[in-house]
């Protein structure tokens, strides 16, 4: 995807029997998609903590989603991600994608975790692959603190 282009609209279904929104719901304020799986360990050890943190830090100054995405091997139950949701206190809507992963294949997400951050406008401000601290989190919260001081 490029930057300062829109998302086309998603292709989810919901794990909790939550509405699904749409991509264009969100304008007025930055959205942070994360792109996960409950089989990834990065996604469990650092990504869904980090995105819970930006909620804490940041509050009502952004929306986040999670997209899980299954690639291969088991399906997940809706207790799957009860308890994944209470284990790592998910603090934000979490969705599953639809149809041979739709919306990450639209999306050109790069495997999991993968997170797409919008700018208030709906506009794609930056795509990146991981949860190394580091490197992508690290980036990505300097990116997302530039977003929210605009």
């Amino acid at each position: 995807m490029e930057l300062n282009s829109t998302l086309p609209n998603w292709d989810l279904l919901p794990i909790f029997g939550n509405k699904i929104p749409k991509v264009t719901d969100f304008k007025g304020k930055p959205l942070l998609i994360l792109f996960f799986n409950l089989g990834c360990p990065s996604c469990k050890g650092r990504a869904l903590p980090f995105a819970n943190s930006i909620i804490v830090d940041k509050g009502n100054k952004i929306n986040i989603i999670g997209i899980h995405s299954n690639f291969e091997g088991s399906e997940y139950t809706t207790e799957d991600f009860e308890t994944v949701k209470k284990e790592f206190y998910v603090r934000f809507p979490l969705y599953k994608d639809n149809n041979n992963l739709n919306t990450f294949r639209a999306y050109q997400a790069g495997g999991t975790p993968h997170w797409i951050l919008l700018n208030k406008e709906g506009k794609i401000e930056y795509s990146i692959f991981g949860s190394d601290p580091n490197n992508a989190l690290l980036r990505l919260d300097l990116k997302i603190n530039e977003i929210i001081a605009n």
